[in-house]
């Protein structure tokens, strides 16, 4: 039985926020599989996802309301370390978090780059990455608190104090 009906919003990994646009069946050896199609609504991609694979996937709910104020709590915690280990291994630690799909795993991924901006430049693989994180939870953020995105982009720098290295 799937979890989700068509109209549901939910959070793919890498992509954001999505709805359910259909549940389609389909034959594949003699066996019929469900699947979700997912439309990404920031930018109308269509991920067809099967129903019994969506928690490895990364598929899951809308965070609530109550756990914004979590996100912003962990977005001002001051690192006192900052990770200076070379790029490839930040990127592939950072990267792991955001395809896992948590939002706090990615606030994470968005404090310790902005801590690092305070360091040093980023580079234009972290810059992008900073992006990435910035646009993935102030996009679901926005949704949960039914406001503007550019809105929660204003709140979230507010927090990180962004410095004049990371354009968004």
């Amino acid at each position: 039985m799937p979890k989700y009906k068509i109209g549901d919003k939910t959070v793919y990994p890498c992509h954001g926020v999505g709805f359910i646009e259909n549940i389609e069946y389909k034959n594949i050896n003699g066996q019929e599989l469900a699947f979700y199609i997912i439309r990404i609504i920031d930018s109308g991609l269509k991920v067809m996802v099967p129903v019994s694979n969506t928690e490895p996937a990364g598929i899951r709910d809308l965070i609530v309301y109550s756990d914004i104020s979590q996100i912003y709590s962990l977005l001002s915690e001051e690192l006192t370390k900052v990770d200076t280990s070379s790029w490839t291994k930040r990127f592939k630690d950072y990267n792991e978090k955001i395809k896992s799909g948590c939002i706090f795993k990615v606030t994470s991924v968005l404090r310790d780059l902005a801590s690092l901006n305070r360091v040093k430049e980023l580079s234009f693989g972290e810059k992008r990455m900073y992006e990435l994180a910035i646009h993935l939870i102030s996009q679901e953020i926005s949704f949960v608190k039914q406001t503007d995105q550019n809105e929660i982009i204003e709140e979230i720098n507010s927090i990180i104090k962004k410095d004049k290295n990371c354009n968004n």
